[in-house]
């Protein structure tokens, strides 16, 4: 036992390294809430959203670590489905202009449905701000490209249109 609490420290400690190394260089992208497309991406009459959570170091030269989480969820469904989650690992990111980054790295996403594809590529678009100024845009790598809600088809990708913060908020700032 004394073995395995010794193996998971180091486990935790190797992982999180990484993210807090060279941290007062580190841009924090942290956040939670939920969000409104503002419209039915699906055509069932009901305005489609999602909650997310995030918490994101962007390190520089394109590397970041952290953790993104998108969750549509039982009060809800979306293109059907009572309950869709992307769950993803952040390896990579940006800063971009006026309060605005740019990350990714590959996930999960369950359709709740006992379907789930593990490994998927993700890329997500946040501007800081509350209700009615954040903004989050998750797209799907190589997937779903087409289906209902997509705003890109014809190029590989489930590009879901731009999402405002509803409740809660997008934090950006350095570390």
């Amino acid at each position: 036992m004394k073995r395995l609490a010794v193996l998971v420290g180091a486990t935790i400690a190797t992982a999180v390294l990484p993210i807090h190394a060279g941290a007062s260089s580190a841009t924090m992208v942290r956040g939670g809430g939920a969000g409104t497309f503002g419209t039915d991406l699906d055509g069932d009459g009901d305005i489609d959203g999602s909650r997310f959570g995030l918490g994101v170091a962007i390190l520089g030269g394109g590397s970041a670590g952290g953790h993104f989480l998108c969750l549509m969820a039982g009060d809800s469904d979306i293109l059907g489905l009572p309950v869709m989650s992307v769950s993803g690992r952040v390896t990579q990111g940006t800063l971009g202009a006026g309060g605005s980054a740019t990350f990714g790295g590959t996930a999960t996403v369950n359709l709740g449905n006992g379907v789930a594809y593990r490994g998927v590529p993700f890329r997500v678009e946040v501007t800081a701000g509350g209700p009615g100024s954040g903004t989050i845009q998750l797209t799907v790598i190589g997937a779903f490209d087409g289906v209902p809600g997509d705003t890109v088809s014809g190029n590989g990708n489930y590009d879901l249109p731009v999402e405002t913060v509803s409740r809660g908020q997008i934090a950006i700032a350095a570390s």
